[in-house]
């Protein structure tokens, strides 16, 4: 690819109406990006960990991003071709590219439309629920964003960055200096959603604002936290409406941008 031609791309990429609201519909907005999640997913066929995750069956539970599954680097930046399905409307095809770029503002991510000779992309479609691989998978990588639930900056942007090889905060490896997991409040079955995972925090602090973060009461079977907060058991978290700083230089250090 010439410069001109990736610039043509992120041109176009960019080119949203002016005007154009982030989200569409209604969204209650006492409801976090989780819960969002968890009620969209709710009755999803997908086998989904971690309330939106895709398994890939073919690897073990070692970090993706220490087996390969981070996007390749050209230069300054990250380039990952991207295809959006023409089943959305203009303007949902528009609140996904908004998100797409809100990386190119500081990041080194650069998502450009795919072409023909594009072998790894991702592909977003309105499937069963809000879901997605973790890190690169190879060929034609579905993220799935429903056209009624998914479609607000906060739940792509999540999904994204599960693409980008990142996971749920309060399963990072150090999650116990920081949160306590009350499992007999959470919902039989999902309990799996909650175990720790072996995850390289990139020297970055642990984040309750992370966009990343449930909310404390996600699967809750009983309206009891199913998280707490060891320092301040009232604190409230996981209601990130888009990335943290955090979000981002973990984005820019993985990547090393």
């Amino acid at each position: 690819m010439t410069p001109v031609f990736l610039f043509l791309l992120f041109f176009s990429l960019t080119a949203v109406p002016p005007g154009l609201t982030d989200d569409l519909g209604e969204r209650d907005l006492s409801m976090s990006v989780s819960e969002v999640i968890e009620k969209v997913n709710e009755g999803v066929s997908t086998r989904l960990t971690y309330g939106d995750i895709v398994p890939n069956l073919k690897r073990n539970a070692v970090p993706c991003t220490a087996t390969g599954c981070k996007w390749p680097k050209t230069g300054r930046y990250v380039w990952i071709p991207v295809s959006i399905s023409s089943s959305y409307s203009t303007n949902e095809q528009n609140v996904i590219t908004r998100t797409l770029v809100s990386f190119h503002q500081s990041t080194c991510i650069r998502f450009m439309w795919k072409t023909e000779q594009d072998r790894d992309y991702l592909y977003f479609f309105s499937g069963s629920g809000c879901w997605s691989y973790l890190g690169r998978q190879g060929g034609r990588q579905q993220v799935s964003l429903r056209r009624n639930g998914c479609l607000f900056t906060d739940t792509v942007q999540h999904e994204v960055l599960h693409a980008l090889g990142f996971h749920h905060e309060q399963v990072r490896s150090d999650r116990d200096n920081h949160v306590r997991i009350l499992t007999e409040n959470i919902q039989e079955g999902r309990e799996h959603n909650f175990n720790k995972v072996k995850t390289n925090n990139l020297g970055t602090p642990y984040d309750f604002d992370s966009v990343m973060h449930y909310s404390k009461f996600a699967f809750s079977k009983n309206g009891k936290p199913t998280i707490l907060a060891k320092r301040d058991p009232n604190r409230d978290f996981g209601q990130s409406t888009s990335m943290t700083a955090n979000d981002i230089a973990r984005v820019n250090k993985l990547y090393q941008c």
